[in-house]
């Protein structure tokens, strides 16, 4: 781990390195698992125009150039005058006038773009057939990422057919464009290079090459009609600064394995994409649990007590909720050591005989915490370790603003950790992201205990008897409770298709998906 600034690198707008130190810059709780997978796309998309993909030649050097497709986001997101349009349209099937209107309105209504609107292009790529216009925007309406939403019109997004349907998160008012950092925080940029440093890259890139780069899918190419030629669009500035703090681990090793073993499951392509995006925000929870232990000198990995949901309240309700908790406060406690840390150090320990000991401590926290700045009071401390306190008050106050909400919102996204029925939350997860669970690690069919033995070894997962051993020896709970819990999931796995009963009474999980023979 390298938790120094980086050399080079401009953070105007930061107060100060601490979270970006431990976990990278960065994760951003109000990015979703889709919006990370979208920011990912577009990322790798213009690294493959560069013939770059997943190839980093110097660490943390990352800079690409998204596309901003703004005439594709003013049809889809901006265009609420269509319907009106094509009511009318469909009771007298005037062409030219429904085209005419709606140019009209268009050319006054469309932002982003510093011209009149040229839409020529429109009535040549749908042969002047205004009902056919209408109907692909409706479609690719339908298909917008999380559904309807109350964001901007500027960060809606559609799903990811091929590389006409990616662009960047923008802030338009009126003809000026902004890259905005609302929704693609940089999380998606980070997951870039986890699977960069993963060394897997030319085993993802076939199939998201085949099936989203160069995608020729009817979606696709609808969402290409759509859009003039390129050179018609405002362009993106160049957009770098993404940070990493680790060249290798395990984290994005595992990472990119499960994305390979979801490649190769038996699923329409783009099928896929929702088990990715489970087992992505999964992945990117431990990556943030496993860099907080390890920061606390912790070497066990994250564990995580599930609980399968029973018709009424058992005590597995209460060890999940304090798992969660648990976890939950592991960052924190990470910032807190990490800062404080510092007090063991040689060079800290030399300050006390200095002169000016608060001088000398500025410069060592101003060189790893890029804090305080040259304009602050020093004369309100009265010692080194005074400068310490406020760098840990600063820094918690503003860690818990986002990247401490990271567990909690990512979880309840994919469907780890619910707070239905009951005022806490706890690791409840639900049939969709079990079902992301059996695909992603079942080749074909596997004896339910194994299953749960595997998730346990790769994800820290508690749920049966014997994952739960060192808890029931604590007296937390008894062998029966956990016998009881993981009963339950089998019962849900078998409901939903999954787990079946052979005739040597053992339960097995089957993956339905799973190439023969594999």
């Amino acid at each position: 781990m390298n938790s120094t600034l980086p050399k080079n690198y401009s953070y105007n707008n930061l107060d100060f390195w601490v979270d970006e130190s431990i976990w990278g810059h960065r994760l951003y709780d109000e990015q979703t698992p889709w919006l990370c997978f979208m920011e990912f796309l577009g990322v790798l998309n213009s690294e493959y125009q560069n013939g770059s993909a997943f190839v980093e030649d110097t660490f943390n050097s990352l800079s690409y150039r998204p596309y901003s497709r703004i005439y594709l986001r003013n049809l889809l997101f901006n265009n609420p005058y269509i319907d009106v349009i094509y009511r009318d349209y469909e009771n007298h099937k005037d062409e030219k006038k429904a085209w005419n209107e709606w140019i009209l309105e268009a050319e006054r209504k469309f932002a982003g773009i510093d011209s009149i609107p040229d839409f020529s292009y429109l009535k040549s790529n749908f042969d002047s057939n205004f009902e056919d216009f209408y109907e692909s925007i409706k479609f690719l309406q339908s298909n917008t990422i999380e559904g309807e939403n109350n964001k901007r019109w500027s960060s809606q997004f559609i799903f990811p057919y091929g590389k006409e349907c990616l662009y960047e998160d923008l802030r338009i008012d009126g003809d000026k464009v902004q890259n905005d950092r609302r929704f693609f925080g940089r999380t998606g940029e980070v997951l870039y290079l986890m699977l960069s440093r993963s060394r897997r890259g030319e085993n993802l890139l076939p199939f998201l090459e085949t099936n989203i780069l160069n995608s020729s899918s009817v979606f696709n190419r609808l969402a290409k009609k759509l859009q003039p030629d390129a050179g018609l669009e405002n362009p993106v500035k160049e957009l770098k600064g993404t940070y990493l703090p680790y060249e290798k681990l395990e984290d994005f090793e595992n990472l990119a394995d499960d994305w390979l073993n979801i490649f190769g499951c038996e699923i329409p392509a783009y099928d896929k994409l929702p088990h990715l995006v489970n087992m992505t925000g999964l992945h990117m929870i431990l990556y943030f649990l496993n860099r907080s232990k390890a920061v606390l000198n912790q070497d066990e990995k994250a564990k995580f007590i599930l609980e399968i949901m029973a018709p009424k309240k058992t005590v597995i309700r209460e060890l999940a909720s304090d798992s969660f908790v648990n976890n939950n406060n592991l960052s924190r406690q990470a910032i807190e050591l990490h800062i404080y840390s510092l007090k063991d150090s040689i060079e800290w320990k030399k300050i006390f005989n200095c002169g000016d000991p608060i001088f000398e401590a500025k410069k060592i926290l101003q060189e790893k915490f890029m804090w305080p700045s040259n304009d602050e009071d020093l004369t309100m401390y009265n010692s080194p370790d005074d400068l310490l306190n406020e760098l840990v008050n600063k820094a918690l106050f503003r860690h818990k603003q986002h990247v401490n909400n990271f567990h909690r919102v990512w979880g309840k996204e994919i469907g780890l950790s619910s707070s239905r029925n009951s005022q806490r939350i706890r690791y409840a997860p639900t049939d969709n992201f079990f079902k992301s669970l059996v695909i992603t690690n079942v080749p074909k069919r596997m004896e339910f205990q194994d299953f749960l033995a595997k998730l346990y070894g790769k994800y820290g997962f508690i749920i049966g008897d014997k994952q739960a051993i060192d808890i029931t020896a604590s007296g937390q709970a008894d062998l029966i409770a956990f016998s009881e819990n993981a009963l339950r999931l089998e019962q849900r796995l078998s409901s939903m298709g999954l787990v079946r009963r052979l005739s040597d009474a053992y339960a097995y999980v089957e993956n339905p998906f799973a190439k023969e023979g594999y």
